[in-house]
């Protein structure tokens, strides 16, 4: 039987008898997008006579020929130095709709040529989505031209914390070396054309009303306190200064919400939500006259109406409002898609709470967490989910009715650079792990994870041949 190693695995492959030899099997084979399939569908018949690739769309066609460029590696020389590709029968489509990275360059900025490969090893396994994390406290790093500050400014910190940030830490020892970098429109459209290319969807995250240090240092006006001159953030955590709930703020937002929508044409647009501290509203006069404008009962209201004044710009552009779980409590609009990050439960809210889901729980694929003995492994900001653990991730919560559960549109793994400096640390945290991910967001069937190591471990060398690091298998 032939040594057939393809992740993520397809959801029927039928090894029949006999082998089809050619002496260039990749360009000799017959692609045809057809009426018959599904959109997500496609059929790959490999035959004495030959090798057909069918499929209901060009995104599907371009899954089958990911797939047919792995079932090649099991070709064996035959005569005349042509190859004898063994013959199958495979029948394949997606178990979720939205397959993604998150990858944050906020924290640590990473090349384009990085993110370029990336986006190749997401092909590689049959992923949909890159999800980038492009602003946070500590780094802008999007070309505004509005507001050139952003990248001036914001997108600069003279140092960065050394060593792992607990909590209630208020001391810190910094490295003594600036970090920085962001990204011109010219290189977001090129990251935006090579993910087309591959049939992958770019979504841009503005982290707000919180996580916007880096915005407040390059225009003190957005913040609760004007007057005072903050630095981006040089030491983790969730920084208490975010933004303030002014007409010229919210029409900065929307200002620049409008250029980033010219950079991405994704129909969804990430505008983060999480971890929005109301210290400085329930402090600054000005947040609590907005607070009994509007009849609200508590600051932490205003984050609600903040997004919705903001999102008013997405909707104008018929895209879609995507947040993290907490937006679930700031009265959200009803459209927004919503990522589950906190926990598995937090999904099973936002489901029942009528939204469309993205799975994505710290518990199981948050890979900035470590993979084995912390003793043995970069530093990390703790947790602990090894490559096993992956592999047997359910997407779907329990607890969902069918048309709960029908919510659920997809699942995406985190990859969040506090502790990963370059692309060497990201690549050894982010693989194999996505490789195990790829197979519960594709719906391969589950089998043992003995069985899975022995399609992952010669699946390794196409990763190699991409470029990027990884962690060993032990």
């Amino acid at each position: 039987m032939p040594d057939i190693a393809i992740v993520p695995a397809p959801r029927e492959l039928v090894i029949e008898e006999g082998r089809w030899v050619s002496s260039d099997p990749l360009a000799e084979a017959v692609r045809t997008v057809v009426e018959n399939l599904g959109e997500t569908e496609y059929r790959i018949d490999v035959t004495a006579d030959g090798a057909r690739l069918s499929a209901g769309s060009e995104d599907a066609l371009r899954w089958a020929e990911q797939t047919y460029e792995q079932l090649l590696d099991a070709a064996e020389p035959a005569e005349d130095g042509a190859v004898a590709v063994p013959a199958v029968r495979i029948a394949d489509a997606p178990a979720f709709g939205w397959r993604g990275v998150m990858l944050d360059v906020a924290r640590h900025f990473m090349p384009k040529e990085f993110v370029l490969k990336i986006l190749d090893v997401l092909a590689l396994h049959r992923m949909n989505v890159l999800h980038l994390h492009l602003t946070d406290d500590q780094g802008w790093r999007v070309q505004i031209d509005a507001f050139p500050k952003l990248t001036e400014l914001g997108s600069q910190r003279p140092e960065t914390m050394v060593g792992k940030m607990s909590h209630g830490q208020t001391e810190f020892t910094y490295d003594g070396t600036p970090h920085g970098g962001f990204y011109t429109k010219d290189e977001l459209r090129e990251i935006v054309a090579h993910a087309a290319e591959r049939g992958i969807t770019v979504v841009p995250e503005i982290d707000l009303p919180g996580h916007m240090q880096a915005a407040i240092s390059a225009y003190p006006e957005l913040g609760n306190h004007p007057d005072q001159q903050i630095g981006v953030r040089q030491v983790w955590g969730i920084s208490d200064d975010v933004l303030n709930v002014s007409d010229a703020t919210v029409d900065f937002v929307r200002t620049v919400l409008r250029e980033v929508l010219e950079i991405f044409p994704a129909p969804y647009i990430h505008l983060g939500g999480d971890e929005c501290p109301a210290d400085q509203w329930r402090e600054s006069e000005a947040a609590q006259a907005r607070q009994a404008e509007l009849g609200l009962t508590d600051a932490g209201q205003l984050q609600g109406w903040f997004t919705e004044q903001v999102a008013a710009v997405l909707t104008e552009d018929g895209r879609r409002l995507v947040g993290w779980d907490e937006m679930v409590e700031t009265d959200c609009p009803k459209d927004a898609v919503i990522m589950a990050w906190r926990s598995a439960g937090r999904g099973e809210v936002a489901a029942k709470a009528g939204h469309d889901v993205v799975m994505a729980p710290c518990e199981s694929v948050y890979f900035d967490y470590y993979q084995a003995d912390p003793a043995t492994e970069p530093l990390a900001i703790g947790g602990f989910i090894p490559l096993e653990a992956v592999y047997d991730f359910e997407v779907i919560p329990k607890g969902l009715t069918e048309e709960e559960a029908a919510r659920i549109v997809g699942t995406q793994c985190q990859i969040w650079t506090e502790y990963m400096e370059g692309p060497d640390q990201v690549g050894y945290m982010l693989l194999p792990r996505l490789s195990a991910f790829a197979e519960r967001a594709w719906g391969s069937p589950k089998t043992s994870y003995d069985e899975f190591l022995t399609r992952l471990r010669p699946h390794l060398t196409r990763i190699e041949r991409i470029g990027v690091n990884y962690r060993p298998l032990d």
